[in-house]
Parts: structure tokens; sequence; C-alpha cells
């Protein structure tokens, strides 16, 4: 019984990252039923972001506060300015983008249109030698072969609809929606393209951003924060309503709290964690699961329609992510094994190679 208990925990703290990865995906999936019902209520989608990153930033600031009061580096003019883009890539521009893109396509579109985020991730982080490529090694030709496929299941959800698969019961929950598509289908595509395209950079910053900064809670209170002043500016500037401010008791609110206490706020402190334990690329790897997870909540708590071809869709999907897990994982087990073997070999032959493998390695090297 101990054994397994032994077992069971080491499994546990080797798959940490990739269970609190799928967590953070099933916490967005629940927050896009959320905020669509609100939406749907009559809240303003920029008030709400604004709101979001404010309620984010004000419960984090306590705790990032009082436990990062030591660890946490001096604030510089450049830091702070780098600081200042981050959330205004990974939060307030990217959030407002993608919640107007709705106004023009339907939040389908949208869904399956973030998953190209992981592909844009990955070619950026090739680019800036985050990530490196030998299609000589079978690892590499996983990953490139896992984007490749994921891509092809993104593509097959959005352009191959198949029969409607009938609901097995009556829906659990019923929000009442606007099936009318708009007609501006080719802004609303621009719109959430600049906001992948945001995230993807904001992905690739983090990376950089925590080694200069690596008070991983009090950069996400910096995120939103600053997030929210910047979205607070953009929504007065694009709209005059002073009454779309005024919050009632309602699913507005709840959707504000829980957007910003979970969605802006632990999610992200989450994802900042693993994104300084396995690489900015390894947290985009799971951007599929929310298509899947929302196919399934809709089908099932919602009532919505099922159809086959994003059953199909989903699970060439998963079948990608996968294999872009196991390129990731089997490059770390060698790249772990090969970095034990250099530091024996410095330490009983010369003593400088130790210490210059060290500074040459780069922890997001898969």
């Amino acid at each position: 019984m101990e054994q397994k208990r032994c077992v069971l925990g080491g499994l546990c703290c080797k798959f940490k990252a990739h269970l609190l990865m799928i967590l953070v995906q099933l916490g967005y999936s629940i927050l896009y039923f959320i905020t669509e019902a609100s939406f749907i209520h009559g809240l303003n989608p920029y008030v709400y972001v604004t709101y979001r990153c404010t309620v984010a930033g004000l419960a984090l600031l306590p705790f990032a506060y009082f436990l990062e009061r030591k660890m946490r580096p001096k604030l510089t003019l450049a830091l702070f300015l780098e600081i200042f883009v981050l959330s205004l890539l990974g939060v307030s521009l990217s959030l407002n983008m993608y919640f107007a893109s709705l106004k023009y396509t339907n939040p389908t579109f949208v869904t399956v249109m973030y998953n190209t985020v992981s592909s844009m991730t990955f070619v950026l982080a090739v680019i800036l030698r985050i990530e490196v490529i030998n299609l000589r090694k079978p690892q590499s030709i996983a990953k490139v072969a896992g984007t490749l496929v994921s891509f092809g299941g993104i593509m097959i959800v959005t352009l191959y609809r198949g029969p409607i698969i009938r609901n097995v019961w009556p829906p659990l929950i019923h929000i009442h929606k606007n099936d009318h598509i708009h007609e501006e289908w080719l802004k609303g595509s621009l719109l959430v393209v600049a906001s992948c395209v945001a995230w993807a950079i904001w992905y690739v910053m983090q990376a950089y951003s925590l080694k200069r900064y690596p008070a991983q809670l009090s950069l996400t209170t910096w995120m939103a924060l600053l997030g929210g002043v910047q979205s607070a500016v953009f929504t007065v500037i694009v709209d005059h309503n002073i009454s779309a401010w005024t919050i009632g008791f309602n699913i507005d609110l709840g959707s504000i709290l829980y957007g910003g206490v979970v969605g802006s706020g632990l999610l992200i402190f989450i994802q900042l964690w693993c994104t300084e334990e396995k690489g900015p690329v390894f947290v985009t790897m799971f951007n599929p699961l929310p298509t899947i997870l929302v196919a399934v909540l809709s089908y099932f708590i919602v009532g919505d329609k099922l159809h086959l071809g994003c059953i199909a869709g989903a699970m060439i999907v998963v079948i990608g992510m996968y294999l872009l897990i196991w390129g990731k994982e089997d490059q770390e087990d060698d790249d772990n094994i090969n970095s034990s073997n250099e530091q024996f070999k410095g330490s009983t032959n010369d003593p400088q190679k130790q210490s210059i493998a060290g500074i040459v390695e780069s922890p997001f090297d898969l």
C-alpha cells in the first residue's frame, strides 16, 4: 500500500504541470459559458474586460506583496515598460480583440481559431531559438508533426460540419442564444487572428520576462492592473455610454468575479509557473482542450447541437497534442541525461566545463 502511494505521488509530481494545465483549460471552458451568458444578458464586452482585469489585480495584490516581498526584484523603468507591453499584448489588447470578434463571427469559430496560438508560438519560438528543431531526431519530428496534425484537426472542425448528433437528454442549463451570424465575417476573422498573434507573442515574451522578473505572482498582478487601466482607456474611447459601467447583482457580476479572480488571476499565475518550468510551447500545447471541453459541455449540459465534424476534428487535435507532449518530454529526458553526463565529465576532467555548460544551457532548449 505504501509503495503504491509512493508510485502515485511520483507520477503526480512528474506530471504536475500537465495536470495543472488541464485544470487551467477546464477553468477557461467554464469561463466561456459564464461570459457568454453575461453578454447575452447585456454586459458590454469592453467593460467586462476592464472590470475583470481590475478585480484580478486587486485580488492578487495582497498575496503578491506579502508572499514575494523578499524575492521580488527592483522595478526599474525598463522592466516596467516591459511589463506594460506584456500586459498590453496578453491581457487588454488580446482580450478586447477576442471579444470584439464575437460581434462579427460566432463563438465556435473564435474558440477554434484560438487553437492556432500553439502553432504561432511554436514558429516564433523556433525563430527566436527558444525551441531547437533537429529533424534528424524523432522528438523534433513528433513536435512538428503534432503541430501540423493539430492544425489539421482545427481545419476539420472549422470547415466540415457533418450530420447532427442527437442529444441523449434535455439540456440541464438553458441559455437563450442568438443564432444570427453577422455579415462582417472578414472583419471578425482579422480581429481574432490579430488577438491570436498577440497571445503568441505574449507567451514567448513571458519566457524572457520571467528571467528578469521571477516573482510570478507579482508579475501576474502587475499585468492584471495595467491591463485594466489600458482596457479602461480603450473603452472610454470606443464607447461613451456611461450606463454601460453599471453592474447589478446578477450573472454580470458573477462573470466578472469569476473572470477576474479565476480567469485573469489564478489561471494566468498557473500558466506563468508552467511557462517557467516547461517553456512557452508546452503551455500552448493544451490550447486545443477548451474546444473539446466546450463541445462536450455544450452537448451534455447546455444541449447545443454537436456535429460529426466536431468529434472527428477533436480526436485529431488530441492526437496532435499528445504527439507534441511526447516529443517534448522524450527530448527533455535525453537533454537531462546529456546534461548529467557533461557535468560528470566536467567534474572529473576539467573544472571549467561544468560552469560553461551551465551558462550556455537554455531552460527552454527542447
